[in-house]
């Protein structure tokens, strides 16, 4: 430690500071580059599009709400009239996103890789083609370690053992946007579905392997991207 740090356990800015460089110099990790531009555009016009679909399903049950009670004629029109400009706005961001996505020969070919999964649409493939274009992932297990689907074991000792469960680590939005799209692909996907077939067998419960198949479908969508081929049911034979 520097003479500045008086013990391993101050947590002073200098420390901090001290503390890093020496892991710098050490693990000497690769620099970081910011994504480029039309990846940052995208990223921006998605996070718009989801803030204002949020801000749309928060007046729709508002207006839901308000049905079940005596409301002035004047609130309902606000609230209508929100829900109208919220729609038109919404469809004009996506128009937007569509339009940006289908501009740039290199995030249209990404996009269209990732929509030939079965399981993944339009919102999945869009939020993925920022994602997998904008960071330099080198394998499929870093991708699912970054959206935080990787096991991690609870353990210490003999007396202590805890179930495995996921990280949680990294962007919960995209783990979350994972959710609907691994239900649909336990159906669909055979890939998915082998998998989830055979944790269920091994006396898994639905929870985890639904977790698994949420896993799965990150792996699935760096591999198109990565071979540059479209997803195909029968490579390696739904293992």
């Amino acid at each position: 430690m520097p003479p500045s740090c008086p013990s391993r356990h101050t947590k002073t800015d200098a420390c901090d500071s001290a503390v890093l460089a020496r892991f710098g110099a050490l693990l000497a990790p690769p620099h970081w580059h910011a994504p480029p531009g039309r990846v940052r555009e995208l990223r921006a016009l998605l996070a718009r599009r989801d803030a204002v679909a949020e801000d749309l399903q928060r007046e729709r049950n508002r207006a839901e709400k308000l049905l079940a009670i005596d409301t002035p004629a004047r609130v309902h029109q606000s609230l209508q009239e929100a829900i109208a400009f919220l729609q038109a706005e919404l469809k004009a961001l996506q128009e937007a996103i569509d339009e940006h996505i289908g501009g740039d020969p290199e995030l249209a070919r990404i996009w269209s890789l990732l929509k030939s999964i079965p399981g993944v649409g339009q919102h999945v493939a869009n939020h993925f083609t920022a994602l997998l274009a904008g960071r330099d992932f080198t394998s499929a297990e870093q991708v699912a370690a970054y959206l935080g689907l990787v096991p991690a074991e609870w353990q210490s000792g003999s007396s202590v053992k805890g179930r495995p469960h996921m990280t949680k680590a990294g962007p919960a939005h995209l783990r979350r946007l994972l959710y609907m799209p691994a239900v649909v692909a336990i159906r669909l996907n055979p890939h998915v579905q082998a998998l989830y077939a055979r944790l269920l067998a091994k006396g898994k419960c639905k929870k985890s392997a639904l977790g698994a198949a949420m896993h799965k479908l990150a792996q699935l969508c760096f591999g198109v991207v990565r071979t540059g081929q479209p997803y195909q049911a029968d490579w390696g034979k739904a293992a």
